[in-house]
């Protein structure tokens, strides 16, 4: 039996290897299926845990306020290090490009334990943007013994690093899995939470249009996140509208977005939401306006149409398909799109039709068969 060993740290990443970590419990003939989390970001990594029934073995709990990305790092290298030691793992799964991503793959590397990457070969080859995202996936490339690029292109990319062939597997991206189960049980449950939104928010859907937006990326903060708050400010005073903000608890984006937002009746300023309420906010609104990667590969499946306040993107093939667009946070491109969107029928269904290039919710299953078959 092989020791199957997975780390993650924050919610994004306990999204995407939940379904992947349920496959492998399945089969406990062949894997001993064990999941550590460093806890990178504690509260919003234990809504997603509960959602999808995920019961750590290890809990390193590293979270600690106001952490740099230094700080960050040694601890999870050093905590992920002595937990290698204790239980020394056949394999290693990683998801993405997180902190933790890369500081348990180096720990691992350090053992000679094969590490297995999770959405792999994504590239905007600015090693600033995203900022250390990009640093964090190249590095773990190069120490990935198996590699699961979501797409085509992102798997050209691992080629073009010289990455052999045969350890590359495209397979879609497990967040399709994830947000089409959570989804099929929203269409069943979806009153509970439209009267969530009215009682907890005043949010009542269905009598505006409604824009979803999400923003948290370290590249924007600053001049960035006004420019952001800016464009909001305009598209909510000109237009019969509401906007819906989970806003990030980080400083840098509390204190403009509160400052040049708070006052707007139509702006709906709500702390960060759990995935399920996230989905079904996803699901009622028109337009989703967002920094975030995943975002831009979940919208698509759900027709909406996104918007990217970035300069550029590690997800391309949103872009070529038409289902995202690259706004930067340029405020007369953000405004400009957004009502484009709002009141060009012609271009909203161009967006909300595109084929979601980023998998069909079999993604996890096409990872562990070629799991099996390399290692049994």
């Amino acid at each position: 039996m092989k020791k199957i060993l997975f780390v993650f740290g924050t919610r994004p990443e306990a999204i995407k290897m939940a379904p992947v970590i349920s496959v492998f419990k399945k089969d406990n003939t062949n894997f001993e299926t064990l999941v550590a989390v460093t806890a990178q970001h504690r509260e919003m990594l234990d809504q997603v845990l509960d959602v999808f029934k995920i019961v750590p073995d290890y809990d390193l709990d590293l979270m600690s306020s106001n952490q740099t990305l230094d700080k960050l790092t040694g601890k999870i290298l050093n905590g992920i290090s002595n937990l290698l030691d204790q239980i020394n793992p056949d394999l290693i799964f990683v998801q993405g490009d997180t902190t933790t991503t890369f500081s348990a793959s180096l720990a691992g590397f350090y053992r000679k334990i094969p590490i297995a990457h999770v959405e792999a070969g994504l590239r905007t080859n600015n090693k600033y943007s995203p900022f250390p995202e990009e640093i964090n996936r190249r590095i773990t490339s190069a120490i990935a013994s198996y590699h699961f690029p979501p797409t085509g292109q992102a798997a050209q990319n691992l080629l073009n690093e010289g990455v052999d062939k045969n350890n590359i597997e495209i397979t879609g991206n497990t967040v399709i899995d994830a947000l089409l189960s959570v989804s099929e049980k929203l269409d069943t449950d979806h009153n509970i939470y439209e009267t969530y939104f009215s009682r907890e928010y005043g949010i009542i859907f269905g009598e505006w249009k409604t824009i979803l937006v999400t923003g948290h990326r370290r590249e924007s903060f600053g001049q960035g996140f006004e420019n952001i708050c800016t464009a909001i400010r305009y598209i909510a005073e000109r237009n019969n509208v509401h906007l819906i903000y989970p806003v990030h608890l980080n400083p840098n984006v509390q204190e403009p977005v509160n400052l040049i937002l708070g006052s707007l009746e139509n702006v709906h300023l709500i702390p960060p939401q759990d995935y399920v309420p996230f989905v079904f906010l996803m699901k009622k609104v028109q337009i989703v306006l967002t920094d975030s990667g995943g975002v831009q590969e979940e919208a698509p499946s759900l027709c909406k149409p996104v918007l990217v306040m970035r300069d550029t993107t590690e997800r391309p093939e949103g872009v070529i398909a038409g289902t995202a667009r690259l706004v930067g946070t340029d405020r007369d491109k953000i405004i400009s799109n957004v009502e484009s969107l709002l009141n060009d029928q012609s271009d909203y269904d161009k967006m909300a039709r595109g084929v979601n290039p980023y998998g069909d919710g079999e993604t996890s299953a096409a990872i562990y068969k070629f799991i099996k078959k390399v290692m049994c």
